[in-house]
């Protein structure tokens, strides 16, 4: 039985984690597949990310990985969550989500953050520095000039095939990111992992500064988390497991490494500091029974008002996923949308 507010959007993020002696090939191919369930099940968005060097994560090249998946798929829409538009040019970042809209019109995403490259050696490659971020709201508005027909920043240059199309602009709440969404006048996705009093803060902002637009004439709040729906507690545990693990790896190793299963990780018993990061990376994810996990998120989308859920669930058991979202859609209520008109 759906308990969730029966217009409330779910969405899916795929971050495309690797696992343990996997080549990297092997986690966007699945990224690919499960984008075609997704759509099955009746989701409304399936987005992919940018990471630039790091073990655990193949997906590098969002509009790359983008269009593959829009190729497979007939009509969920397809986007980004996100392309980092501190390390591009707003002008290639417009050209390439001109191509993927002219190439399946109607479906397409634009999700944007403010994330520069973690350590010194990827901002060197990348050309950009530590400070990189701070320019982004006029990257943000050169971007999306391109697509109306009103960039001033590059007199006589134009974004070809973008100008005139409309892919769905968003911007991820990380610092700044909530005003800049407001200035913008576009949609808003902002991360539960943040924490619930900054999560709270940002879209009373948001909301307070928002300003109609051409491209969203109301504020749209989308909340991006980890959801795990199994049939125990128990199972839905072992699904997070994995990249909570990776995660807490990371904060004592300094790199984030592919997965392991949840029964290594029990195994090696992780004790101390070690236990102290991976009981932080597991706090306020949802999961658990249908039950559970559905009376967490309406209690979330009353205190909040979202319009959307972006579900981010990676895990060494990519059938465990697969099964959780089967069971988050029964829950949601989701079903195939095959004649219905893809909107934004």
């Amino acid at each position: 039985m759906n308990v969730l507010p029966p217009d409330v959007r779910f969405s899916v993020l795929d971050r495309s984690l690797t696992l343990e002696g996997e080549h990297p090939a092997t986690a966007l191919r699945h990224a690919v597949a499960f984008a075609r369930e997704v759509e099955r099940l009746g989701y409304h968005r399936f987005w992919v990310a940018e990471h630039h060097s790091v073990p655990g994560v193949a997906g590098s090249a969002p509009t790359v990985l983008a269009a593959a998946v829009a190729a497979v798929t007939e009509r969920i829409r397809v986007g980004t969550g996100g392309v980092m538009l501190p390390n591009h040019q707003p002008l290639v970042v417009a050209e390439q989500f001109g191509v993927l809209e002219a190439l399946y019109p109607g479906r397409i995403d634009l999700g944007v953050g403010r994330s520069v490259g973690f350590t010194d050696g990827i901002r060197a490659a990348l050309g950009r520095g530590k400070d990189a971020a701070e320019d982004f709201p006029e990257r943000l508005a050169e971007l999306l000039g391109y697509f109306l027909g009103t960039q001033d920043v590059h007199p006589g240059v134009h974004a070809r095939p973008a100008e005139g199309l409309r892919p769905a602009p968003f911007v991820l709440a990380t610092g700044a990111g909530a005003d800049h969404a407001a200035g913008a006048g576009v949609p808003l996705v902002v991360a539960t992992a943040i924490g619930e009093d900054r999560m709270l803060s940002a879209i009373e902002r948001y909301r307070a500064g928002f300003r109609p637009s051409a491209w969203s004439a109301r504020p749209y709040v989308v909340i991006a988390g980890t959801v795990a729906v199994a049939d125990s507690a128990q199972a839905a545990d072992d699904l997070l497991l994995p990249e909570a693990w990776a995660a807490a790896y990371s904060r004592t190793r300094g790199t984030f490494p592919p997965l392991i299963s949840a029964a290594q990780i029990r195994a090696a018993a992780p004790t101390g500091r070690a236990r102290e990061h991976l009981d932080a990376a597991l706090r306020g994810q949802i999961h658990g029974t249908a039950e559970t996990v559905g009376a967490e998120l309406a209690a979330l989308f009353a205190r909040t008002g979202a319009d959307e859920f972006l579900v981010t669930t990676s895990t060494h058991d990519r059938a465990g996923r697969l099964d959780s979202a089967r069971r988050l859609a029964e829950l949601a209520g989701l079903a195939p949308r095959i004649d219905a008109a893809v909107t934004g």
